[in-house]
């Protein structure tokens, strides 16, 4: 059993945790025999995710290494442990931490964690990064049973822009995944394994160019729902990073930034993490240098640098911004810095012992099956 209660913690006390891998039968049979021998994986995870005194980048290691167990397919004896350990860090003051918690969460593909979700949406009192966040978790996840909740907020007047705009994705999300349009679509196979907030843009026998995707994209008349498939579809014509095709889809990307929405732009610079993909770095740049961006953005813009730590200069532009005035991007940048460290040190996955891990748990920053 999990105790709800954590002692403050050293961050050393994750020196020796092992993460167990249970996708295959023979690892569940690992994980119930370290289950009856009293070796729970979950417990120090939990105790570093949950400790304001374990310093944050550990928290991001723990949390991503958290997320690996809870969404293992099949599910195994630590799966809902790992999702109520996420849970528990919602107390922290860390709006930063919190609205990563939320994004994992979504990416469980594990309805266990909707009423954590739904609960971080409803409360007014917090930061609306973080609400965002839970509503588009709620899209990734499909929860049909949580579209009227999101339809509400949706359309409340007085709602904060970024929380109304995002549950219009969710909804979008939610009622395209339920839907009868979803069976006859071909939508292409993509590198990346994260659960997106729209699907890219189907294939059919027209396939848009690269001036049309930019187009779609940049048409405010549209739907967020629809633009955001064409972001995607952008995406996937970036990678792998050499494709004919992926320095002009970064720079169509790159001109997203130029839109009215905060959302939208914080997205742009999510999908830049993603790829990492050197052609994005002067935009990053510019976009976190820009002292009157919403910070929602500049944070997001600072953790993509630092998935292309191991370019030159990145590191250096990153340690200017740790006394930016906005406590989000300060600690956006000390994570960005942990992931820069750990492309340089060339690790196979961005945890606390990933050795034998086969899945990268850094899905918040990349998200491909082809390895990072």
């Amino acid at each position: 059993m999990v105790p709800t209660a954590i002692e403050p913690l050293d961050s050393s006390i994750l020196s020796g945790t092992r993460l167990v891998p249970s996708a295959t039968s023979t690892d569940s049979l690992h994980a119930t025999l370290r289950f009856e021998a009293g070796i729970d994986p979950i417990f120090p995870l939990r105790a570093a995710l949950t400790s304001e005194n374990t310093p944050l980048a550990v928290r991001f290691r723990a949390l991503f290494s958290l997320k690996h167990h809870a969404s293992e397919k099949p599910p195994t004896l630590y799966t809902i442990p790992a999702i109520h350990a996420i849970a528990a860090a919602f107390t922290s003051p860390s709006a930063l931490l919190k609205h990563e918690l939320a994004y994992c969460l979504g990416q469980t593909r594990n309805l266990a964690s909707v009423p954590y979700l739904r609960d971080v949406l409803k409360d007014r009192g917090e930061d609306a990064m973080c609400r965002h966040e839970a509503a588009e978790a709620l899209g990734a996840l499909g929860d049909w049973d949580s579209l009227g909740l999101l339809k509400a907020f949706r359309d409340e007047e007085s709602e904060v822009e970024v929380v109304k705009e995002t549950c219009e994705i969710a909804v979008g999300r939610i009622e395209w995944e339920h839907s009868a349009q979803r069976k006859m679509e071909q939508v292409r196979d993509s590198d990346f394994t994260s659960i997106d907030p729209a699907p890219p843009l189907a294939q059919d026998m027209h396939q848009p160019t690269i001036a049309e995707l930019q187009e779609k994209l940049l048409d405010a008349r549209l739907p967020l729902f629809d633009r955001y498939r064409a972001m995607f579809a952008l995406r996937d014509l970036s990678s792998p990073p050499d494709l004919p095709t992926a320095v002009p889809a970064v720079e169509a990307l790159a001109a997203g930034f130029s839109d009215r929405s905060a959302l939208f732009r914080h997205e742009i610079a999510f999908v830049f993490g993603q790829l990492s993909h050197p052609a994005s770095i002067p935009s990053l740049i510019a976009t976190l240098s820009d002292s009157k961006e919403q910070s929602m953005v500049r944070h997001e813009a600072a953790e993509a640098l630092g998935s292309l730590g191991d370019e030159d200069g990145v590191v250096d532009v990153l340690r200017g911004f740790l006394d930016d005035p906005e406590q989000v991007v300060r600690e956006s940048v000390v994570v960005a810095l942990d992931m820069a460290e750990f492309e340089k040190n060339g690790e196979m996955e961005y945890a606390v012992l990933p050795e034998e891990q086969d899945l990268s748990p850094m899905a918040r920053v990349k998200g491909k099956t082809t390895g990072i």
